[in-house]
């Protein structure tokens, strides 16, 4: 149970960052939610192997590197569900970023609770 409100907080944050940015288009709601799960699943199976595979850079820059492979995870998402358009790379990092937070507030609410 816990799993489906968390997928459906962070589709919440998908859609109102969604609203703040121009750049980036989700249809309705369940697209966001469609979105969330995908970017879940993204973030579990393909973001570790992409970590391991650039700790070089990612070392090199301090760590942010691993911003822009948030962006490609965004990226990627869009390339997946249909109705979700992200105009560019830089829209995609802002997104990450923007979601990044957004994320982190819901989330620390839950845990005052």
């Amino acid at each position: 149970m816990e799993l489906i409100a968390r997928l459906l907080v962070n589709g919440l944050a998908v859609y109102l960052v969604s609203l703040l940015l121009p750049g980036i288009e989700v249809g309705n709601m369940l697209n966001a939610v469609i979105v969330a799960a995908v970017l879940t699943l993204l973030n579990y199976f393909i973001k570790p192997l992409l970590l391991l595979l650039t700790i070089p850079i990612t070392i090199f820059t301090l760590g942010l590197f691993i911003l822009v492979i948030n962006a490609l995870m965004v990226l990627l998402a869009s390339a997946i569900v249909p109705d979700f358009e992200v105009r560019s790379f830089w829209w995609a990092l802002l997104f990450s970023i923007i979601l990044s937070i957004v994320n982190s507030f819901f989330e620390a609410s839950r845990k005052e609770k």
